[in-house]
């Protein structure tokens, strides 16, 4: 009974053979044949290897969502050097609550050279070429983003020459904590003092020709500060034409939550357009000379996550690419025979044209003369 049952399990179980085998003497194999294999074999070959380097790569997604953290404050991360000596310089936040920070906060004021050695140079004019391509293909963020953490730090290095040169700027760095609303953040001649309708900077002790508002912005960030990441406004550099100008920054902050194979953080992003003018009452352009950077804080936040493809997607689309290229390729190779098959029928017709046959009576025959054993010898 178990040898029964086990022969009819056996029999439902050919019966149920989706991919019956068919005998060798039964397959022909051909030249046309083996070509076609070995290209898609080769093909198969290519495109799974290409299909696996996609399958090791990354992408960002971006999601966007209603900020709700509207009680927390903002980190202003700022590396700044002015051509004019620190005691002619002060600077400070004004937001629309009226809410000024103090520079003395988290700024520092360092007297330095204004010009660059030739590494920093080099590493400025790195920053610009980077600025310029990310302009043009944005595409590049995303690779910025997952290689956070890990990249060199754009931070300009340190002077190695011992320059007998005396201090001629000063390098205000550092960070602050502002409200999240709109503010103005500027570099303006004079340290700033309260005052009960808002600020304002002693400025009548410094004499106009001393007035230099030439700029490297070397670093500007919002938030947590993450190495690696380039920010927009990093490696610009302004010289002013006179000495009464106003150089402004209309920026717009977006806050950012970052989540990679290798961080989690939270930063904002921005977006800067740029103005300067020269600051002249008589020719109606009214103002004060200095910096200025004013910042207002988007209402949406973005989430970018890194991805990766799913082993099992993975799977899915290697075996429609097996599958398709041997379905297609079969197909391919199945028409060029049926049309190469009619193309040498017509030949071989045309190879079996009638002659004449002359016949004792002086006539001739059109027919085909038939073929006898007698014939072929």
């Amino acid at each position: 009974m178990r040898r029964l049952n086990r022969k009819k399990t056996l029999n439902l179980m050919k019966e149920l053979d989706a991919f019956p085998k068919v005998p060798e003497s039964y397959v022909e194999t051909s030249a046309s044949g083996g070509t076609v294999s070995l290209i898609a074999f080769t093909t198969i070959a290519f495109l799974t290897i290409m299909e696996f380097m996609v399958y090791r790569d990354t992408w960002m997604k971006y999601e966007y969502e209603v900020d709700k953290d509207f009680t927390s404050k903002l980190r202003i991360n700022i590396d700044i050097t002015v051509a004019m000596r620190c005691q002619y310089v002060g600077a400070d936040v004004l937001d629309l609550a009226e809410t000024m920070v103090a520079s003395a906060d988290g700024l520092i004021y360092e007297p330095v050279v204004f010009d660059l050695t030739p590494q920093q140079k080099e590493l400025q004019r790195m920053l610009q070429l980077i600025q310029s391509r990310l302009q043009e293909e944005h595409s590049l963020q995303d690779v910025i983003f997952k290689s956070a953490f890990k990249s060199a730090s754009t931070a300009l290095p340190p002077r190695e020459d011992n320059s007998l040169q005396s201090p001629d700027a000063c390098r205000i760095h550092g960070h602050l904590y502002v409200n999240k609303v709109a503010g103005n953040f500027h570099i303006t001649v004079g340290k700033a003092i309260p005052h009960p309708r808002g600020h304002a900077h002693l400025a009548a002790l410094v004499s106009h020709e001393s007035y230099n508002f030439s700029h490297r912005i070397d670093h500007l960030s919002f938030g947590e500060l993450i190495p690696g990441i380039i920010n927009p406004l990093d490696g610009t550099e302004k010289i002013a034409s006179d000495h009464n100008q106003m150089f402004q920054y209309f920026i717009t902050v977006v806050p950012t939550k970052l989540h990679t194979y290798k961080i989690s953080a939270e930063t904002h992003q921005f977006s800067v357009t740029e103005r300067e003018r020269v600051i002249n009452h008589a020719a109606g352009s009214h103002g004060v000379s200095g910096i200025f950077m004013k910042y207002d804080i988007s209402s949406l936040m973005v989430t970018v996550t890194e991805e990766h493809m799913p082993f099992w997607q993975f799977l899915v689309r290697l075996c429609g690419i097996i599958g398709g290229i041997f379905s297609t390729t079969g197909i391919l190779h199945g028409f060029g025979r049926f049309v190469a098959e009619i193309i040498f029928c017509r030949f071989r017709l045309g190879s079996y044209r009638s002659t004449s046959v002359p016949l004792p009576d002086g006539h001739t025959s059109n027919h085909l003369p038939l073929i006898t054993d007698n014939s072929t010898h």
